[in-house]
């Protein structure tokens, strides 16, 4: 037993968003956090509020997806099914994936542990990393609502030059939908491409992602890989970093958050209110606008 008046509830997730609206609620469309909610509210009979680790769009998916909600303690414990040899962790998951089962089945809970109060879903998060799936051969109908199919050949020893060495910290302004007050410096810790059989995967890891960002960098690379642009364009938009016109995004449903990682128990709170303090652009390298990146 814990002797806190409230707890803070961690659950890990995964799901299929190809018939969600993305995650987050809107009002009379079928999302993700919705549906997710709703399972709560059936359990414990009142309304759950959620923080989600990274609002995937339409049609994303999810291998890895983190949220936290807090509870009166009492409430938690009085979890139907929940008894010594079958803890409350355990009672929720089983009941919520029963009540999930009965939507779409598309939504399926992997774990729920109590978490320390400093625990933030969204600002706690060192890295958060992604994978985008391409069909390099025929288009196969039997992976097509989580791989995309490019019409166009892709030249793959192109696009991983590309990305070769393109890890850093850079301002992300040509591939972010812009949001007031939200800055667009990220620390991408991750660009590379792998191979096996006849799939393509891309994988992108940051310290996070601006909205549309890796949509937009995978759309980049395509039209490199593809032909359409020169060797360099993608680099030249990131040294050069101005929005416009030529943003492409990649379709959504090639998309998959793969895993968001936490620092130790110890450090949650303090990453969670770093994470809150605006970047500040001076941080940035010195040869942030020097050209092409070595």
């Amino acid at each position: 037993m814990h002797d806190q008046s409230t707890y803070r509830i961690r659950i890990d997730l995964a799901y299929d968003g190809t018939a969600y609206h993305g995650w987050a609620t809107q009002p009379g469309l079928a999302t993700i956090q919705g549906t997710v909610e709703d399972g709560l509210a059936t359990i414990f009979r009142q309304p759950i509020a959620t923080t989600v680790a990274g609002r995937t769009d339409a049609g994303v998916h999810a291998a890895n997806q983190v949220i936290h909600f807090d509870i009166p303690a009492a409430l938690w414990e009085k979890l139907p099914g929940n008894h010594p040899m079958r803890p409350a962790e355990t009672a929720m998951v089983t009941k919520l994936n029963g009540v999930l089962a009965k939507t779409s089945g598309a939504i399926h809970i992997r774990k729920a542990q109590i978490v320390p109060a400093g625990f933030d879903a969204r600002f706690s998060p060192v890295a958060r990393s992604y994978r985008y799936r391409i069909a390099m051969d025929e288009f196969d109908p039997l992976t097509r609502h989580f791989t995309y199919h490019h019409r166009k050949p892709l030249d793959m020893n192109r696009m991983v030059e590309e990305i070769s060495g393109i890890e850093g910290m850079h301002d992300f302004s040509a591939f972010c939908k812009p949001r007031p007050g939200a800055t667009t410096i990220r620390t991408l810790q991750e660009f590379r491409a792998t191979r096996e059989e006849t799939v393509m995967t891309l994988h992108l890891t940051a310290d996070a992602f601006c909205h549309h960002m890796v949509r937009a960098l995978v759309g980049a690379l395509l039209r490199v890989g593809d032909g359409s642009r020169e060797p360099g364009w993608l680099r030249s938009r990131l040294t050069n970093p101005v929005r416009d016109s030529d943003m492409v995004l990649a379709p959504a449903h090639g998309l998959i958050l793969d895993y968001v990682m936490y620092p130790p128990d110890d450090q949650l709170a303090a990453r969670a209110a770093q994470t809150r303090a605006k970047r500040d652009p001076r941080m940035l390298p010195c040869d942030q606008s020097a050209g092409p990146l070595r």
